[in-house]
Parts: structure tokens; C-alpha cells; sequence
């Protein structure tokens, strides 16, 4: 028992604090061993692992690639600059479109995408516009904040979505038509009260003239209008899996590569170096966790968790939505979102638990770790990046931020399950 906690404890202390710069992947594997060399879990365990979380995985890794290659063409960068330019110098319509974006990127490129390509494309068009440091954060933190709150509406727009429609066998196209909802639930909350909140530091105007225009930031404009007609294709083709009964990331990852031979054709980006950035540790990472915390599970170290969900599977529906969202929201934020996602996935398939309390999981992973700024590997690298550049957020600013506007979002988006 006290080798598991070890074991898992070491482990998300690595994966947080990355001692000799270890990466998430090489660090969560380690624990893996760990975990296999002391017997604390077993090899047909693993082998079982591997066949749950395998190609969700490989579908996220997918959608990254295609994110990197479209952002090598300078597409994110025209998305800003037009953004900006739509909200014809009004800086409450730009704090508007700047969210609406980020809900967009979050939603179809992954939550990594929108907090990580996106956010230093919005930072370095701010400084060209001359805003000041105050106004630069109140943009930047909602910008943070949507990307987790909008990363509901597809299996790949999060990692944590990608685990439990793995785990639990929900189809790409059921968990997009039950999440339709709760994810324009999400972004209207959040875009209302991050305005409210905010509303101070928003100037009425912004000079965009100082931007360059829209089509200098694409390498070519022939290869960014394939893009279109090719995301459209590919978007279908992920609804295409489901019809065929087909792993959806064969359509993803043939996808990926696709684009990246088209983008190499029109000479956006060189084929090794997209190779070379994709997130393959994603995948060590993945299989690497789920082993550990199954290591608890072996234990008896969830029971606790077990009797408590139980407790509250026998309650309203109401009390199921909120119960378990709140949980995860809680331990996510105090205990990073990807483990917290992984125990409770195997806790509510103990009880047999309903698709609400399994939903409600995901929203409480993806929203409750806004209240913590190491409730996400995203929001840790999102700062992290953001210092780089000059522009700090210190944790105490960061969790007062969060604790306003996570739970009253939580609550909302967690009661349009009730109408799913």
C-alpha cells in the first residue's frame, strides 16, 4: 500500500517539477517501472492499459500535428490579426473576439494548442498594439482561462476527454452531440464573467492600424486555402470512424501526415522538424500515468473514493452532476487533472456509475483546474512561457483569478448536463 503512494507521489512530483528537465513522458514511464518492479501492478495490467488509452492518444497527437503545421503557415497569426481587426478598434470587441478565438482553437485544436501557439501570437500582436502591462494580463488570463473551459466539445480537445471516452468506449460522435451543450454553456459563462471581472482593465479603444494586414502573416496563401477544405474533410472523416467502426487515430494521424507532405509541397515547413515537435511523450506519458494510479487501484487506496461516489450515485441527478463535478474540480486543481481524471474514471467504473457523473468528471477535470495554476501540465507551460516573455503572474494573483470565476463557470456548465 505505502509502496503504491510512493510510487504515485514521486511520480507527479516529477511530472510537475521536471528536476533536470525530465520530460513528462520519461517521467511518468520511470514510475511505470517502478510500479512493474515492485509488483504493485502486473503486466496483463499494463497490456490492458495500453489497449485503453492506445488510440485516443495517437488521436491526440494527430490533432497536435496538424496544429503545428497550420501554425508554421502563419494560420493562427492571421486568425489574430483578423480578430483584431473585426472588433474596428473597440478594445471591449477585441477582449470579446480574442476569447471567442481562443474557444475555437481550444475546441478543434486541443486545449495544448490554444494555451500554447495561441497565447504568443495574442502577446506579441499586444505589444505591437502598445497596450499596457494590465491590459496585456487581463487578455492573457482569459485567454488561459478558455482554453481549458472550451475544451469540451470534442474527444480530442483535451486530454482528459480523450482518457475517459477511451476508458469508458464513448464514441466520437455520442460525446460530441452530449457535449454540444455544456460547451456553449461554457463559453457564453465564461465570456460574460471574464468581461465582468475584467472589465476595468479593457481600454474602450485600441489603435489595430498599427497591425500589419491579415495576409502577410501566411507563408502561402494557396496551401492556407487548401487548409479549409481539408480541415473540413478531416473533421468529417473523424465522424466517418464511428460509421465504420474504425480507430479514430487512423484518421487522424493519416491525416496529419497528409498535411504535412501538402505543406512540405508548398514549401511551409520541412516534414523531420513537425516530426520532431509533435507530442510523442504524450504517449510514454499517457500509458506511463494510467499504470501508476492503476498501482493505487490494486492497493485498496481508493476504496475511500469508491464509497463516496457510490454514496452519491444513489442520490438526484442533480447531486450526481454536482457531486462528482466538484470532486474532480477540487482534486484536480490540488492534484493536476490528469491523475485526478485517471482514479476517477476506475472509481466510477466500480459503481457503474451513469454517462452524467462520467461527464460531469470531465467537465470538473477541464474546468476545476483553473483554480490552481498546477492544476494542468498546460497552464504550468502557459506561465512558464509567458515569464519567458516578460510577462509574470504570480500564483497568488493567479489562484484569486481563478477562484472567482472557476466555480460559478463549474456550476453552470455542470447543470446543462441535466438537459442532455
Amino acid at each position: 500500500m505505502f509502496i503504491s503512494l510512493f510510487i504515485f507521489i514521486l511520480t507527479l512530483w516529477l511530472i510537475i517539477f521536471k528536476p533536470y528537465n525530465l520530460k513528462i513522458g520519461t517521467s511518468a514511464v520511470f514510475g511505470a517501472v517502478l510500479a512493474l518492479s515492485f509488483g504493485v501492478v502486473s503486466f496483463q495490467d499494463t497490456l490492458e492499459i495500453i489497449s485503453i488509452v492506445w488510440d485516443a492518444t495517437l488521436s491526440f497527437i494527430g490533432i497536435i500535428m496538424v496544429s503545428l503545421i497550420l501554425e508554421k503557415n502563419g494560420f493562427f497569426e492571421w486568425c489574430a490579426i483578423k480578430m483584431a481587426k473585426f472588433s474596428n478598434g473597440s478594445g471591449r470587441l477585441m477582449f470579446i473576439y480574442t476569447i471567442l478565438l481562443g474557444s475555437i482553437v481550444s475546441a478543434f485544436f486541443a486545449n495544448d494548442g490554444a494555451a500554447l501557439i495561441l497565447t504568443p501570437i495574442i502577446l506579441s500582436k499586444m505589444k505591437i498594439l502598445k497596450l499596457n502591462l494590465r491590459t496585456m494580463v487581463a487578455f492573457l488570463l482569459a485567454s488561459g482561462f478558455i482554453a481549458d473551459s472550451a475544451s469540451l466539445l470534442f474527444v480530442f480537445s483535451n486530454l482528459t476527454n480523450i482518457m475517459a471516452a477511451g476508458y469508458f468506449q464513448i464514441s466520437f460522435g455520442k460525446y460530441f452531440l452530449d457535449m454540444i451543450l455544456p460547451f456553449f454553456v461554457s463559453v457564453f459563462i465564461s465570456t460574460s464573467l471574464l468581461l465582468f471581472i475584467l472589465y476595468k482593465d479593457i481600454p474602450k479603444s485600441i489603435d489595430t492600424s498599427l497591425l500589419k494586414p491579415s495576409s502577410h502573416a501566411l507563408k502561402s496563401k494557396k496551401f492556407f486555402k487548401i487548409s479549409w477544405v481539408f480541415l473540413i474533410f478531416l473533421m468529417c472523416s473523424y465522424f466517418l470512424s464511428d460509421i465504420l467502426n474504425l480507430p479514430l487515430s487512423i484518421f487522424a494521424l493519416s491525416g496529419a501526415f497528409i498535411f504535412m507532405i501538402l505543406g512540405a509541397k508548398f514549401e511551409v515547413l520541412k516534414p523531420s522538424q513537425v516530426i520532431k515537435e509533435a507530442p510523442w511523450q504524450i504517449v510514454w506519458f499517457s500509458i506511463g500515468l494510467f499504470v501508476v494510479v492503476y498501482g493505487l487501484k490494486n492497493a485498496g487506496l481508493m476504496v475511500g473514493l469508491d464509497k463516496i461516489l457510490e454514496y452519491i450515485s444513489y442520490k438526484s441527478e442533480l447531486f450526481q452532476v454536482l457531486g462528482v463535478g466538484f470532486i474532480a474540480a477540487f482534486m484536480s486543481a490540488f492534484m493536476n487533472n490528469l491523475p485526478t481524471i485517471l482514479m476517477l474514471n476506475i472509481s466510477l467504473d466500480h459503481i457503474d456509475a451513469s454517462n452524467l457523473m462520467i461527464y460531469a468528471n470531465i467537465i470538473g477535470c477541464n474546468i476545476g483546474t483553473k483554480l490552481t495554476p498546477f492544476g494542468s501540465l498546460a497552464t504550468l507551460l502557459w506561465l512558464f512561457a509567458l515569464e519567458k516573455d516578460g510577462v509574470k503572474i504570480g500564483v497568488k494573483q493567479y489562484m484569486k483569478f481563478g477562484f472567482i470565476i472557476t466555480p460559478p463557470v463549474l456550476f453552470m456548465v455542470l447543470l446543462s448536463l441535466l438537459f442532455i
